[in-house]
């Protein structure tokens, strides 16, 4: 039998290996590998106050990792959002009036804007006629490009689809685990 690891010295060996497994578990989990790593060491710190180091320190930590990892996920199932923050916005985000809000809207703003300027055709044109501040009706919106209002709609449709799809593409959405569809 060979003699106890001092705590600080297992520390030090592990954090390597514990950093490696955190970072290669922690996207399928839906976790910082950092929240990772820190729910592990505390596990260690636990063990080792109650039973001691384990005999085989390696292997413990890479056990741990995954059932921390699983525990992380089955968590991320059961979890819901709070949606009632009374200093929330509407939507349940930050409050309308805040900096970070009004940072937030005027990024989306930029990101649309920008990416109704890459749309094909005379697509840019329409959509900006949509967007304007002024809010011009069909009619108007017609005249300014020179066709016919009934197909407007039509050509409305094609080209928000066409910008649904690259802002799709400019952004990935995150599914339930972390993962980028």
């Amino acid at each position: 039998m060979t003699p106890p690891t001092p705590p600080e010295a297992l520390l030090r060996t592990l954090s390597p290996l514990l950093a490696a497994e955190s970072e290669a578990e922690a996207a399928a989990a839906g976790v910082e590998p950092g929240d990772l790593e820190q729910a592990v060491w505390l596990r260690l710190l636990e063990r080792i106050r109650d039973d001691g180091a384990p005999e085989r320190p390696a292997e413990w930590l890479r056990r741990a990792v995954r059932a921390e990892a699983r525990r992380c996920r089955r968590a991320a199932l059961r979890e819901r959002p709070y949606r009632h923050d009374p200093a929330a916005g509407p939507h349940g985000g930050e409050a309308a009036d805040s900096p970070e809000a009004s940072a937030l809207v005027a990024e989306r703003r930029r990101t649309v804007r920008a990416a109704v300027t890459r749309t094909p055709g005379r697509c840019p044109r329409l959509l900006a006629a949509m967007l304007d501040p002024a809010d011009p009706t069909y009619r108007e919106i017609a005249g300014a490009l020179g066709m016919s209002q009934g197909s407007l709609g039509p050509m409305r449709s094609r080209c928000l689809g066409c910008l649904r799809r690259m802002l799709a593409a400019e952004v990935p959405v995150p599914d339930r685990r972390g993962r980028v569809r």
